[in-house]
């Protein structure tokens, strides 16, 4: 298991991407920080200038290419060689995954720091009360477990069509689809009002976590679930979608 992990840094650390991410991140967060309005400060800060969407998009590119490369250059059965237990190989890479996506996320709340205190200067206190009578510090806190939970489940999905096709082009599109189209399909299946406390439960409901925590008015008339619904939901998918892309893994024909 530690040799299948320690491959795995290995090759995150020679991904290209994985060291523009920082960079891209730091970009688009500006990009937002300039693009909303003066007067949602106090919200910029809790989700750290919109960095949830942009490490959304960084999680589906690298969790993709992270199997169906492999599957295409047949890479992965070097693995599965020196690996004891396919087990290990798939494990391996959800864990450094999840590591890295913890990085992107600490990096975040360093660069919310920064831009506040220099190119965003506001009236907004770090002890100012706002969501759920919790100080904005704490707010930016939550928001941060929540939005791992939500990439995770993300990641998660990503793995399972990774493991069910094998053309890495094919995998990115149908992930993007489903993380930015999610929302929109989840809200047609539930305004048709049939089977609606069956159909909340649908998984790209659960993908409204991080968004309905920083906007709980708005969202929660279209999810019909409160946030530690959501959050109950999200972990059940992400058990579901884990075990379900393992079996297929384990079961793929190399």
């Amino acid at each position: 298991m530690f040799y299948s992990i320690k491959q795995e840094f290995y090759k995150l650390r020679h991904k290209k991407i994985a060291w523009i991410a920082p960079i891209i991140l730091l970009v688009l967060m500006i990009l937002a920080g300039y693009a909303l309005s003066g007067e949602e400060n106090k919200l910029l800060l809790v989700l750290c200038f919109d960095a949830p969407d942009w490490i959304m998009f960084i999680m589906v590119v690298i969790g993709a290419t992270t199997f169906s490369m492999e599957f295409q250059n047949n890479a992965i059965l070097t693995l599965l060689y020196k690996a004891t237990n396919k087990v290990y190989v798939y494990l391996s890479k959800y864990i450094v995954l999840f590591l890295y996506d913890v990085f992107l996320h600490l990096l975040a709340l360093v660069y919310t720091f920064c831009l506040h205190y220099t190119l965003f200067r506001t009236s907004a206190v770090w002890t100012m009360t706002y969501l759920y009578g919790q100080s904005i510090w704490e707010n930016m806190l939550t928001a941060f477990m929540v939005d791992l939970v939500t990439t995770m489940l993300i990641i998660t999905l990503v793995f399972l069509l990774s493991c069910l096709i094998n053309n890495n082009a094919i995998v990115v599109t149908l992930s993007f689809l489903l993380v930015f189209m999610g929302q929109t399909i989840s809200s047609n299946l539930l305004n048709s009002n049939k089977f609606i406390n069956v159909m909340r439960w649908n998984p790209l409901n659960m993908l409204n976590l991080t968004r309905q925590f920083g906007n709980y008015s708005m969202y929660v008339e279209t999810t019909h679930l409160n946030n530690n619904q959501i959050l109950i939901g999200s972990m059940f998918y992400i058990i579901i979608f884990f075990i379900l892309g393992y079996l297929i893994f384990r079961k793929k024909r190399y």
